[in-house]
């Protein structure tokens, strides 16, 4: 620029004395330059909010809308995702974007409808995972990590667990919890191992297994944790008339690519069906690539499930979904996906099963990693929310801006899904896009609260609807 040559014989020590400063200057404009140019790489996947994008809650977002990542969640915010917006396989890369989980912010807590009020129930646990509610009120919960399942007591009532005690370690990563026989008086606890099921002795009230382990279930295909597959998460149920035990049983890979891997998967992708013994097995439903959580509708008997769906073919596919499962039925993995849409890494094969795909009945974000679910049986929340289903999603890797890191409602009529959900729970996502909680599972409390197992802030949080009268489940 010629305004700025100076020639050297005019050179002055004024001059002199202004170049440095006008040097720091632009070395501390280039600086900051670069850190913001840090700031902007580090929220471009997922966009740097300190709020959320203001969303009418009165209307459901449906097509492209209805598939926004975290920054279109809030409280009320209701979905409809249907079969017109599966995208193209590989209509964006496959993304590799893992969370970063961050301490919890000063003052930070999850966000939930207006009305109601979460408070911490317990903290300090160790990744605490699946959780259940024993009928004297306990709460079960699996710090599969730690191998043991812990039990948590609010003794007074005051809506914290003051007892903590562990019921039973030496477990091979647990996770799935039930009581038997259902009802009030159980006699024993079932716990899933990533490779068996097993029962303790038990007496309503205790903190510790009233005796040895038995083993039921001898033969579940064991997993690892590997992203993108090696599933290893057992969910165990027993059906409303409790002559059923369910076990569900995640796929080994992702999408079985190898051939050496079909021997591997024989026993896998599916939820299997016993006796309270353990006996009679039969495969209730197949081509379920990761159902997690299960849960029986309390006035049908109906078995539902919550499921984690394939990666690696863009942000938008495949959805996860919650289903009633049908006898029998078939859902795809690995060939098919939603209905008849053939996976392109297994192009031609398996042409016999396409007719037979069955469309789960509500389709969620996709990768969003939906866990552990549960139905509300309780009084303390309004009408509207009795017999709704709840499914705690953990949160996305595969999807280049975060979904999921919530909780979700489940909208049910009648024991059949509408197909729309809606955010319950969320707010765990910072504006920088690091993660502070990922729910895991769901639970009703006796009081009518619902509870929500965090492992990245190690909490169970409790959600509760103060304006209203406490009273305890429906189911007492």
């Amino acid at each position: 620029m010629e305004h700025l040559k100076v020639s050297a014989k005019r050179r002055s020590k004024s001059l002199l004395f202004v170049a440095p400063i006008f040097l720091t200057a632009l070395i501390a404009i280039a600086v900051s330059c670069a850190g913001a140019m840090q700031s902007t790489q580090r929220a471009a996947v997922n966009r740097d909010a300190s709020t959320t994008t203001n969303v009418d809650t009165a209307k459901v977002l449906t097509g492209e809308a209805a598939l926004g990542d975290w920054t279109t969640d809030a409280p009320g915010v209701r979905r409809r995702i249907t079969t017109a917006e599966l995208a193209a396989p590989y209509a964006t890369e496959s993304a590799r974007n893992h969370p970063k989980v961050a301490a919890r912010p000063e003052g930070a807590m999850p966000k939930v409808p207006a009305g109601f009020k979460v408070d911490v129930f317990a903290a300090n646990l160790n990744a605490p995972r699946m959780i259940q509610t024993a009928p004297n009120g306990d709460l079960f919960v699996a710090e599969s990590r730690a191998n043991r399942v812990r039990v948590l007591r609010d003794a007074d009532g005051d809506g914290k667990a003051e007892v903590s005690e562990v019921f039973a370690e030496g477990l091979r990563q647990p996770f799935g919890i039930a009581f038997y026989p259902v009802g009030n008086n159980p006699k024993f606890v079932y716990i899933a191992n990533t490779d068996s099921v097993v029962r303790f002795p038990y007496k309503s009230g205790d903190t510790k297994a009233g005796g040895a382990s038995e083993v039921i279930v001898s033969n579940v295909s064991g997993g690892g944790q590997l992203a993108g597959g090696g599933h290893w998460t057992r969910d165990i149920a027993f059906s409303k008339d409790g002559r059923k035990l369910y076990v569900s049983v995640g796929s080994k890979s992702n999408v079985m690519e190898k051939p050496e891997e079909e021997a591997i998967e024989e026993r896998r992708a599916r939820i299997f069906e016993y006796t309270p013994d353990g006996k009679n097995e039969r495969v209730f439903a197949y081509g379920i690539r990761n159902p997690v959580g299960i849960a029986v509708h309390p006035e049908t008997g109906d078995l539902w499930t919550s499921v984690n769906e394939r990666d690696g073919l863009g942000d938008h596919l495949v959805p996860d979904y919650v289903t009633r499962v049908q006898p029998g039925g078939f859902y795809g993995w690995p060939w098919y996906y939603i209905g008849g849409n053939q996976d392109p890494r297994h192009k031609g094969k398996r042409p016999e099963l396409k007719d037979k795909t069955i469309v789960p009945d509500v389709l969620l974000q996709s990768h969003s990693a939906s866990l552990g679910m549960e139905f509300y049986t309780g009084r303390q929340f309004p009408r509207e929310y009795q017999m709704q289903a709840f499914a705690a999603e953990h949160g996305s890797w595969n999807r280049s801006r975060r979904t999921g890191y919530k909780v979700v409602m489940i909208s049910v009529n009648k024991g059949r899904a509408s197909g729309e959900y809606v955010d319950f729970m969320t707010g765990f996502v910072t504006g920088e896009g690091d993660v502070w909680g990922r729910p895991v599972a769901v639970a009703v409390a006796r009081d009518g609260a619902l509870l929500v197992s965090d492992d990245g802030a190690n909490t169970v949080w409790r959600i509760s609807y103060p304006s209203a009268v406490r009273g305890r489940s429906a189911e007492e």
